[in-house]
């Protein structure tokens, strides 16, 4: 009976999936919630005070002027303008940093800090948006796909000898340690110079940018004070791209390159019966064939 399957399949899979997605989020919850929560109370408090003692020092305004104050900074903030400085700052919308928010909108980072204020340019990043998202999953499954194709043969190398097997094993790891330096690490290294942040920030920021999390937090390029050069914004937009390309390539290579050294370490305890091969209940040798993802 197609009910019966269907029962089965929610009571055999779905079900124990979707009670450890709930208490993962409540795990997570409950975590953010002890962490968070005093710090933000503190924060709220600390910025009652200073209202306060801006009200004491300037008698001429009244509560009431002073939260219409507030809410033109909020205004301009989310309208992408940093209250900080004067109105010599960098333009948000110079071809720079258009190029960045392009990024972000078919990347779906989505930071929050910036976006479009009129009612043409918001029409306009919904149709841009529902052409960009596919085509940058596409292009970046493309480019994955095609890149390990050039790189190493995996499902043939239990057709080689064993160390010719562990020298493959040990370039392709170097290859992706020494990418993921590349892409993870001096990145945020760069950041923190130029932003004037520390290395757990700026490795904080790629992070949160690369998985599309996007908080908006952390942002390139946004501090007034600072002088950027005028391709910053979109070197920092092509470095996403590059390490959103880079994650669809390692993403389905690490479990195949696990899987690999694994065998390689049974064989080299002696636990298989020789390359490329795996125990059969019958006791003869059966060739084991590693998927490749596309």
């Amino acid at each position: 009976m197609p009910g019966a399957g269907l029962c089965s399949c929610w009571g055999g899979r779905v079900l124990p999936l979707l009670l450890a997605y709930v208490c993962y989020l409540l795990l997570g919850a409950t975590i953010f919630q002890l962490l968070e929560k005093q710090a933000e109370a503190q924060s709220r408090n600390e910025f009652q005070l200073e209202k306060l003692r801006f009200l004491e020092n300037y008698t001429c305004l009244d509560q009431w002027a002073l939260e219409q104050f507030v809410q033109v900074i909020m205004e301009a903030w989310v309208k992408g303008v940093n209250p900080k400085g004067n109105s010599t700052n960098p333009s948000n919308w110079d071809f720079g940093s258009s190029f960045f928010f392009a990024g972000t909108v078919v990347t779906t980072i989505g930071y929050g800090n910036l976006a479009p204020s009129t009612e043409a340019g918001q029409v306009f990043c919904v149709f841009y948006a529902l052409l960009g998202i596919p085509l940058n999953v596409i292009f970046l499954n493309h480019l994955g796909t095609g890149l390990r194709a050039h790189l190493t043969p995996i499902e043939r190398w239990e057709d080689q000898p064993r160390r010719s097997q562990l020298l493959r094993v040990l370039g392709l790891a170097l290859f992706l340690t020494l990418g993921t330096l590349v892409i993870l690490i001096f990145p945020p290294m760069v950041f923190s110079h130029v932003e004037g942040w520390s290395f757990g920030e700026g490795f904080y920021f790629a992070f949160i940018t690369l998985s599309t999390i996007g908080f908006g937090d952390y942002v390139v390029g946004t501090d007034p004070s600072k002088h950027y050069i005028s391709v910053y914004r979109s070197l920092a937009a092509i470095w996403i791209l590059l390490g959103l390309a880079w994650l669809a390539l390692i993403l389905p290579l690490g479990p195949l390159l696990l899987h690999r050294c694994c065998q390689l370490w049974l064989l080299s305890r002696g636990l298989g019966i020789k390359d490329g091969a795996a125990p059969d209940p019958s006791g003869l040798p059966r060739p084991q064939k590693i998927p490749i993802s596309s």
